[in-house]
């Protein structure tokens, strides 16, 4: 399923206009305090280990940006690519478009992705992170949307501060439609 094409509907209006008047869930000051709490847990935990960060793209590029420059020791980054959503605002079937390049063997290993909704995506990471060898595996997310529709049983993120409600969310990572992965907070449409 290839990317959609902005149409009328996306155009730059409708998505000032999406963004003037989406709610503001959690605003960049207390996504920074999350990211801090999340950041001294992390370094607790592996600050001595040597671990590879593998950062889920593209949602979890602003996540690990902003959390990488809090982790004061030595530590490699990758990146993976997997993707459900192509563009859209529902998810469908798993699509792999990068794997990752820094091996899995006998590491200490972080993902780090931006939201964990159904858990569809990270539970298939997970499954590929075991298969690969990893010697630990740890998730570090965002946030974390609460409802009952998780895909196993007792999923959930290793590192996260941050949870929403059951809503279609965007900024800091997340997108609408493409759009405002650059919006400095977690919005919701104001329609949802």
């Amino acid at each position: 399923m290839p990317k959609l094409v902005p149409t009328e509907q996306d155009s730059l209006a409708s998505m000032r206009d999406l963004m003037d008047n989406a709610d503001c869930l959690i605003d960049q000051s207390q996504v920074e305090k999350a990211l801090d709490r999340m950041a001294a847990d992390i370094t607790a935990a592996l600050g001595d280990k040597l671990p590879v960060f593998y950062c889920v793209m593209n949602g979890g590029l602003i996540t690990t940006g902003h959390l990488l420059t809090r982790l004061g020791f030595p530590l490699e980054v990758d990146y993976l690519h997997v993707t459900r959503y192509r563009g859209g605002t529902h998810g469908g079937e798993l699509f792999w478009r990068v794997s990752p390049e820094i091996p899995m063997t006998d590491r200490h290993i972080v993902i780090v992705d931006d939201i964990l909704d159904e858990g569809t995506t990270l539970s298939a990471i997970l499954d590929y992170c075991r298969a690969a060898g990893a010697a630990s595996i740890a998730t570090a997310v965002l946030v974390d949307k609460r409802h009952d529709r998780k895909a196993a049983p007792g999923l959930q993120a290793d590192y996260c501060s941050l949870e929403v409600a059951d809503r279609y969310v965007f900024g800091f990572g997340m997108d609408y439609k493409g759009y405002w992965r650059n919006a400095p907070g977690i919005f919701a449409p104001q329609d949802q």
